[in-house]
């Protein structure tokens, strides 16, 4: 599936108005991509009313992004009138959060590069995932490709933004990856100025968040590799992060609101090479299923969200960890 296969759909729908729609507490890729999606859809059908949305908010990295790129963002989008819902560095409609969507009414499709959640192949009327892809926005660089159009300054400035923050500044980019960063470039991006608005001082309450991380961690040895969990109330990520800094191979933070249960998975790349883990299909998705909820994310970075008890989560995270680490050979 590729992008001439999004315009057959909105044309054979005689689509006039879309809603692009990220996951909640959208990241850097996820509006980057959005926006540079938009403007691609802008250009190719001017008819085209397009809407970017999210639910539950936009990343405290992602307002100061919004800084340096002009992009709109509706928190609590209306559905009602909307003839397509292109989800966007999103793999499930149960990650959409208090948004909901009538499936047999609005056709859905999905562009990711998270592997694709299985119950989503059910619901969308056309997915373009490829899970080999370091960031959502080089998969819509390969849409304007794929059109022979360049991107203007501002959504090249969204993609280089997208790809730098997925990729963590460039370490998990590929060849492909430092091709497309060298053509945004050329197109006009400042590298040195872009990064500064991927920079943002750590809050008080985060830097708590990761230290209680560290102070109530459990440490599970399996095999060579040292296993972290842990439970604070907020910033999973950032915490499941820091775990890895400090010398864990892998780590999961968990904290409950609630009945929701919201869990983090962080490895190092060599943990993903050595034991071939993929944190999203292994890890997330089949526990977000156990756990009622949903899951998935990248080989080296995943989450998750669910019910119950944050203990059980871990204890079947372990089981589904030392199923692979000790099979025998």
């Amino acid at each position: 599936m590729n992008f001439s296969n999004i315009l057959n759909l909105i044309d054979k729908t005689k689509a006039t108005s879309i809603l692009l729609l990220c996951h909640p507490n959208a990241d850097p890729d996820a509006l980057g991509s959005a926006y540079a999606f938009q403007s691609l859809l802008k250009k190719l059908r001017t008819n085209l009313s397009i809407i970017i949305g999210a639910d539950q908010g936009i990343s405290r990295l992602s307002k100061h992004f919004m800084t340096y790129v002009p992009i709109t963002c509706e928190l609590i989008p209306d559905m009602s009138n909307v003839d397509i819902i292109i989800l966007i560095d999103t793999n499930t409609t149960q990650q959409l959060g208090n948004l909901t969507t009538d499936q047999t009414r609005t056709p859905i499709i999905v562009v990711d590069h998270h592997a694709i959640h299985p119950k989503t192949k059910l619901t969308a009327t056309l997915c373009v995932i490829d899970d080999s892809s370091p960031s959502t926005c080089e998969i819509i660089y390969g849409f304007y490709k794929e059109m022979n159009i360049k991107p203007d300054l501002n959504a090249a400035s969204a993609l280089f933004l997208g790809i730098a923050f997925d990729t963590r500044h460039f370490i998990l980019g590929n060849s492909s990856t430092f091709k497309t960063i060298s053509e945004l470039c050329e197109i006009g991006v400042d590298p040195q100025k872009a990064l500064t608005s991927l920079s943002i001082s750590m809050s008080f309450s985060e830097k708590i968040a990761r230290l209680k991380a560290s102070g109530r961690s459990r440490i599970i040895t399996i095999n060579k590799w040292i296993i972290v969990v842990s439970e604070v109330s907020s910033y999973h990520a950032s915490a499941a992060r820091a775990l890895i800094d400090l010398g864990a191979h892998m780590a999961a933070v968990a904290g409950k609101k609630g009945e929701i249960i919201d869990m983090s998975f962080r490895c190092t790349n060599k943990f993903n090479k050595d034991t071939g883990i993929h944190l999203g299909k292994d890890i997330a998705q089949p526990l977000g299923e156990y756990l009622h909820g949903t899951g998935g994310g990248h080989s080296l970075a995943a989450g998750l969200n669910g019910e119950g008890k944050v203990e059980k989560g871990f204890e079947k995270c372990l089981v589904l960890i030392r199923k692979i680490l000790e099979k025998p050979l």
